[in-house]
């Protein structure tokens, strides 16, 4: 019988988001680079099929990919193809870089995507990504058609909601998606970069989503709520000040220079698992997962002075 990986808070292990790289070709305002400070090599194919391999011996079944952005790898589908049997296998992207790939992504063992995409408008685009020319906006949408056509649904929307800048576009987002297999994830900003200045209120915008919509159900994750509007999915994702939501996390994160990070809000308790035997990992895993506390576990942030937020 597998002995799964729980923390002293009780908490069960059953998921891994793997950052694989650092860089990326968009510069979005909010972004928090997996709360990353690098300083090694990427982390190559055979360090993620392990790291996997010895993680699916305690019963993690799901692996989430994330960078930077992912799709820079060249070697990605190498990576999808080295994993162990797993019940979900996903990848944040920003979608650039999505539509020539889609199909091969599938045949390698992808199941799904999450898409970033903060506007409908070009101009927003613009400002939000920091992206050069208007045709990366054309690519994310024929990143999400694509995908849709490859079967790696459902394509999660993810919508970093941002004051001043696209607080009015929640309604054509829905729109959007309606009648697909998409669901939008309207995300409350994290105070990264500075960019604090753009934070909305999310609970206000909740409030008016449920008030629309037809019925809705909790996810067992975080115990988010999803909404159900006329043919539209939508879930709101709160983090900030949040201690729900910390409480109900069952993910260890693996950075971009091959350590375990119990959490997104702290670099103070990395393990490094770099040129380990199984064995040695398996007991490295259960140390990181040892170091895991929520890091909201009320009105008052988990050791605030031992936070080191990215720049």
């Amino acid at each position: 019988m597998q002995e799964l990986l729980v923390d002293s808070y009780g908490r069960k292990v059953s998921s891994l988001r793997v950052s694989v790289t650092g860089r990326c070709n968009l510069r979005c305002i909010y972004c928090h680079g997996e709360g990353e400070v690098r300083g090694g090599s990427e982390i190559t194919v055979d360090e993620v099929a392990q790291i996997a391999r010895v993680a699916a011996r305690h019963g993690v079944d799901r692996v989430k990919f994330s960078g930077g952005e992912p799709l820079l790898r060249r070697d990605f589908e190498d990576i999808l193809a080295a994993l162990p049997p797993m019940r979900d296998v996903s990848v944040t992207t920003n979608g650039t870089l999505l539509a020539p790939r889609a199909a091969r992504l599938k045949e390698c063992g992808l199941d799904r995507v999450n898409v970033s995409l903060d506007s409908m408008d070009p101009d927003r685009f613009h400002f939000i990504t920091g992206s050069p020319n208007g045709e990366q906006f054309e690519r994310v949408l024929d990143g999400i058609s694509v995908a849709l056509d490859a079967g790696l649904t459902p394509v999660k929307i993810n919508m970093v909601y941002l004051k001043g800048v696209n607080e009015d576009e929640v309604d054509r987002m829905i729109a959007f998606v309606r009648g697909k297999p998409l669901v939008l994830q309207v995300i409350e900003l994290m105070n990264f970069r500075g960019a604090f200045k753009y934070h909305a209120d999310v609970a206000a915008l909740e409030q008016r989503v449920k008030a629309q919509a037809d019925r809705f159900e909790r996810r067992e994750m975080h115990r988010r709520t999803k909404y159900f509007l006329g043919g539209a999915e939508v879930e709101v994702v709160r983090p900030i000040d949040n201690s729900e939501f910390c409480m109900n996390c069952n993910r260890l994160r693996v950075t971009s220079d091959c350590k375990l990070k119990p959490c997104l809000l702290r670099n103070d308790n990395l393990v490094d698992v770099r040129g380990m035997t199984d064995d040695q990992l398996d007991n490295a895993m259960r140390r990181a997962v040892g170091l895991r506390e929520p890091f909201f576990k009320g009105p008052v942030p988990l050791r605030p002075d031992k936070v080191k937020m990215p720049e």
